[in-house]
């Protein structure tokens, strides 16, 4: 079933912003995500929305929503640092949703991810703004994760049987 969306106006955008934050806030991702496709219609440009957007999207990891989606609102945001921090956010998110489930490969797949998180905010941290330690207290919160979890780790080699030849 399709219906023809209706555009909000632009006065109401810091109304509707708080709004989308406040249903993240109380575990309802959808309704924020939702939120924030409305007023990226109407201001295709608005970072704030960009960024609570892809936060409502890896709050529903393991419900649903994929690392590609959330990649894709990853690049509507402006600037070099915003990218790589939460190209970061994604990819740390993405390991807690494999640390729920209970696959034989999820401990290898999220320790993959925890490393690519810290990579992504490595590359955040030599861009960040003055004072602005936010990517150093992701990349620590990832170590710890992997410090206090030795079943995350990486995939083992897979050892390969030598072919006899005749």
């Amino acid at each position: 079933m399709e219906f023809e969306l209706k555009p909000i106006s632009r006065d109401s955008i810091p109304q509707a912003l708080e709004k989308a934050e406040r249903y993240r806030l109380i575990n309802e991702p959808a309704q924020a995500e939702s939120i924030c496709l409305d007023i990226l219609r109407a201001d295709p440009g608005n970072q704030q929305a960009a960024v609570t957007l892809l936060l409502a999207l890896t709050d529903q990891f393991g419900a649903g929503v994929t690392p590609g989606r959330a990649r894709e609102a990853l690049v509507s945001l402006q600037g070099d640092y915003e990218r790589a921090y939460y190209e970061g956010i994604i990819w740390e998110r993405s390991a807690h949703a494999h640390m729920r489930r209970s696959s034989p490969n999820s401990a290898f797949t999220a320790h993959d991810a925890l490393r690519n998180a810290m990579d992504c905010y490595e590359r955040a941290e030599s861009l960040r703004p003055h004072g602005n330690d936010d990517a150093i207290l992701r990349w620590n919160t990832c170590a710890r994760i992997l410090m206090r979890n030795p079943n995350l780790r990486p995939r083992p080699d897979e050892a390969t049987e030598p072919i006899l030849s005749e």
